[in-house]
């Protein structure tokens, strides 16, 4: 595979359609919680269903994952280990 570029986002400052191609502007949080653009995900139109259907199937997954976690947590000796923070999880795969 070919060198890829990694963008790191935690928002989505805007995002538009023209000429049948998506543009997704992506952000990041500045140390005084300010959106700052970090990059830009373009799409073809006809492949918007294909890349958020894979977003929704990852979010079920973590959610999933999420749950068994929170009751193997609840199952296991609570001496056993220190807590985390309500949103930090662990999972195997």
């Amino acid at each position: 595979m070919a060198d890829q570029i990694t963008i790191f986002a935690d928002g989505v400052l805007e995002v538009s359609v023209r000429h049948g191609v998506a543009r997704v502007a992506l952000a990041v949080q500045d140390g005084k919680g300010a959106a700052v653009p970090s990059g830009l995900l373009v799409l073809p139109l006809a492949q918007v269903p294909s890349v958020a259907g894979a977003l929704t199937r990852l979010m079920r997954e973590v959610e999933t994952r999420a749950r068994e976690a929170q009751a193997a947590g609840a199952a296991a000796a609570p001496e056993a280990a220190e807590p985390l923070p309500a949103e930090t999880f662990r999972f195997q795969g």
